[in-house]
């Protein structure tokens, strides 16, 4: 079973741990340190299909040298600032990778196997786009 707990630290700030025992400091707009955790659902998404893409390509004995997700939410303006849109934008390098194979990796990752997206999916569209870079 999954589960995690949140500690108040000081003024708006808290840490946030998984059952994993790893740690993460949130905190709310304008403290400076620590991830607000609204914008923390969009770290979430992407390393949720990070690690998908990682899996997928070990087991397609593709070699990536580098991947990178930028996760871009437009939320409704008034509370509780749901978020309604939402792009995953990925950069990846890799030995023998094509445009067909990384589509069909991310597909099966944002659409099959990753938990947040499909947790997030009903209320939220998911786009994605990527790009294949040198390194």
């Amino acid at each position: 079973m999954a589960n995690s707990i949140v500690r108040w630290v000081t003024g708006r700030q808290f840490i946030g741990t998984d059952s994993t025992k790893h740690s993460v400091v949130l905190s709310s707009s304008g403290e400076g340190v620590g991830v607000k955790p609204s914008e923390m659902l969009l770290v979430a998404l992407s390393s949720c299909t990070a690690v998908d893409i990682v899996d997928i390509m070990e087991k397609k004995k593709i070699k990536m040298t580098m991947l990178e997700i930028k996760a871009n939410g437009e939320q409704d303006q008034d509370p509780p600032w749901t978020y309604r849109k939402i792009n995953l934008h990925y950069k990846v390098a890799g030995i023998g990778l094509t445009n067909s194979i990384l589509e069909h990796i991310i597909d099966l990752s944002v659409n099959k196997y990753c938990s947040v997206a499909a947790t997030i999916r009903g209320v939220a569209e998911i786009s994605t786009s990527f790009e294949i870079v040198k390194d």
